[in-house]
């Protein structure tokens, strides 16, 4: 399977749209400011940084039909997601469709930087997950004892439900974050949240993805 196409960063992202839906409860373990957008990578999206783009939707955001992540060459996707420390991750959210374009098979690799398509498809994932052609939000468990200690993610859209190209709307993580002593720390409503948590995390994990690496 050729893979014919060139990789791009998300250069920018803003913090002022981050706003909260308070009843939903997904937010209580909902990860969004400690992922490292900048750092984002994605191979084969159709348009670049699609990738960062629908990752970087907040809650409120996630049912909003662009920006859409598309693939280019064929149906498979493959993203690597950095986070600015240590995440116990819980589990996957996924928003995509009720068509064939819709992901079947998501691969998850743990702490993995350096994965194109030919790695990817022969290495053995840390967990691979069936995913449903609906709309809905799809919120995937992972085994918490394989991602309690996850300074990145890679997820390997290996396959479709049977169109060329494989769409993906929103993507969102829930687990635990943690800071640099390995403590516990609040990461859901900014108001209650100790500003020294931000100040701490900051800047952690901004490790230059810029070497080259053959696909990504």
């Amino acid at each position: 399977m050729s893979h014919d196409h060139s990789h791009s960063h998300h250069h920018s992202h803003g913090d002022s749209d981050h706003g909260h839906d308070d009843v939903e409860p997904a937010l209580q373990t909902l990860i969004w400011k400690q992922i490292d957008f900048e750092s984002i990578r994605t191979l084969n999206e159709s348009e670049s940084d699609q990738g960062a783009k629908i990752v970087e939707k907040t809650w409120p955001q996630r049912l909003n039909p662009e920006p859409m992540l598309e693939s280019d060459a064929d149906e498979q996707l493959l993203m690597f997601v950095p986070f600015t420390g240590v995440l116990k991750l819980h589990s996957v959210l996924i928003r995509s469709s009720e068509d064939s374009s819709a992901p079947k098979t998501l691969k998850l690799y743990l702490n993995r930087d350096d994965l194109d398509f030919s790695t990817a498809s022969e290495l053995q994932p840390t967990q691979n997950l069936e995913l449903s052609q609906t709309s809905e939000i799809q919120d995937l468990p992972v085994k918490r004892t394989s991602f309690g200690n996850t300074y990145s993610l890679t997820l390997f859209f290996e396959d479709n439900f049977g169109d060329d190209v494989t769409r993906i709307y929103w993507i969102g993580f829930k687990g635990e974050f943690m800071n640099l002593n390995r403590e516990p720390v609040e990461v859901l409503y900014e108001k209650a949240a100790n500003p020294k948590d931000h100040t701490l995390i900051q800047g952690v994990g901004d490790m230059s993805s810029q070497g080259t690496r053959h696909g990504m």
